[in-house]
């Protein structure tokens, strides 16, 4: 079955909008960790940890809308390229929620222990590798658009 190009392009601003959605969810999982962070030392752990299942249920979902995407522009438009892009950003996406994991419970350490230092360098250091994973995940949608772009 052969598919309208009206429909690639439905399909690849689909994309984008669940890249956008993405990083809004990321927002809210800040904010809230922000504000969970607020309620130390007695950490309102209840909340957050209802956020964190909400957030996780929102990237499951964009997660799985996307990889529904990567296939579908594999096998009905016939473009690995743009898939192996899609498959290289979920990797990509994958590391930056653990870096995010890991980023906020480094942050509850080193607020905790404010004289710790080695608890400030760890938070330092995540945030430099959540900056680098940044650069990676942009540098992959430029190579999307690019490929997409090209083809028109």
């Amino acid at each position: 079955m052969v598919m309208a190009p009206s429909d690639f392009k439905t399909l690849v601003k689909r994309f984008y909008v669940l890249q956008a959605e993405r990083v809004e969810a990321y927002k809210l999982f800040e904010e809230g960790h922000e504000a969970y962070l607020r309620t130390g030392p007695h950490y309102d752990f209840q909340h957050y940890r209802q956020l964190v299942h909400e957030i996780t249920q929102a990237f499951c979902g964009i997660s799985k809308e996307v990889l529904e995407i990567k296939e579908r522009l594999h096998q009905d438009f016939d473009r690995p390229d743009l898939s192996e892009h899609i498959e290289k950003l979920q990797t990509k996406e994958k590391q930056k929620l653990e870096l995010t994991a890991q980023l906020q419970l480094a942050k509850q350490k080193a607020q905790d222990h404010p004289d710790d230092q080695d608890c400030q360098s760890k938070v330092q250091e995540i945030k430099h590798a959540i900056i680098k994973n940044r650069e990676a995940l942009s540098e992959i949608l430029e190579d999307f658009k690019y490929d997409m772009e090209e083809s028109e």
